[in-house]
C-alpha cells in the first residue's frame, strides 16, 4: 500500500509553524499547518510515526517510508 500524501497528515507543532513561512510577491504570508515533505527531518519524522502506528502489526505489515507491505499465509497453504 502507498500512503498518498502521508506527510500532510502530520500536524506541525504550533511553535514551529512560523519557521515554515513564505512571503509571496503580493505580500501574503503563507505558513504550513501540516508537515511539508521539504523539511529536512520530514522523512525521519514520518517514518517514525508510521512505524509507531503499525507497531502492533509489524510481523505482517512492515513499512518503508510511505509504503506498507502487508502479507499473510495463503488460504491453501
Amino acid at each position: 500500500m502507498d500512503l498518498m500524501d502521508g506527510f500532510y497528515q502530520i500536524l506541525m507543532r504550533d511553535r514551529d509553524i512560523s519557521y515554515t513561512a513564505v512571503r509571496a510577491p503580493s505580500g501574503m504570508l503563507w505558513e504550513w499547518l501540516v508537515m511539508p515533505e521539504e523539511l529536512s527531518n520530514a522523512p525521519a519524522t514520518f517514518s517514525k510515526c508510521v512505524t509507531n502506528l503499525l507497531r502492533s502489526v509489524r510481523d505482517f505489515a512492515p513499512s518503508y517510508f510511505d509504503d506498507v507491505f502487508d502479507h499473510s499465509r495463503a488460504v491453501d497453504g
